[in-house]
């Protein structure tokens, strides 16, 4: 028996199709990966790919609603693919990534965009941009069992049931299988962590009572209110 001297966290928990939990450990999120989003943000170039992080309890379930944060007053949806691994492995071949793959969800990267703009001219992390409290609206994670490995299909979202974003799975500057690769060469993956893909064009901000409902052809889909 471990002696704990305060109550420990409680464990993480995204729904699965079908049944089930996966328990969250990381949240990983790949910077500028549709070149449509990339210009729009001002930039015009295939880098090599790079990540940002938010702390697993910023995942809310579903359908929930998410409180407009603190300290922004242009507060930005970002529709992702998101990756749910479950296999643990470092230096992963491109060939090998998806085995280590458990399934595949919708998800917001919910984004304090002015936040941001200053992290970037004064050359700091974004860390207070993107990792803040309720930034990770997730759906229900499809099994690869089941659907297998979409490498295209729509990726979309209304807000207040108008068409903000709409891109396809297969403009991905870096495929999955790629991303997966060179971040198993910066970091062991694990099982549990989630992979946040990128957005298609079309962020912009949200304000209190927008209802959000975001959703990826063959995976599935993601919905919440501002409060």
């Amino acid at each position: 028996m471990v002696d704990l001297v305060i109550p420990a966290p409680q464990p993480v928990l995204v729904p699965v199709q079908g049944g089930g939990f996966f328990p969250v450990r990381r949240i990983y999120c790949v910077g500028r990966n549709y070149a449509e989003h990339i210009k729009e943000m001002g930039n015009d170039v295939r880098d090599p790919p790079f990540f940002f992080a938010k702390p697993a309890d910023a995942v809310v379930v579903d359908g929930a609603a998410i409180a407009y944060p603190p300290q922004t007053a242009d507060f930005h949806h970002e529709i992702e693919l998101v990756v749910a691994i479950g296999k643990d492995g470092r230096d992963i071949g491109e060939h090998e990534a998806l085995d280590h793959v458990y399934g595949y969800a919708a998800g917001l990267d919910m984004t304090r965009r002015d936040l941001q703009a200053q992290a970037k001219k004064a050359g700091r992390p974004w860390t207070m941009a993107k990792g803040f409290d309720q930034s990770a609206p997730i759906g229900a994670i499809a099994p690869a069992s089941v659907i297998g490995h979409p490498a295209r299909g729509t990726i979309s979202l209304l807000v207040n049931g108008g068409e903000r974003q709409r891109g396809d799975l297969s403009e991905q500057i870096w495929s999955v299988p790629e991303t997966l690769a060179f971040l198993s060469r910066l970091v062991t993956l694990k099982a549990g962590d989630l992979i946040m893909t990128g957005t298609p064009a079309g962020v912009s901000a949200v304000r209190r009572r927008d209802v959000l409902e975001g959703s990826i052809e063959g995976v599935g889909s993601v919905a919440t209110v501002i409060a």
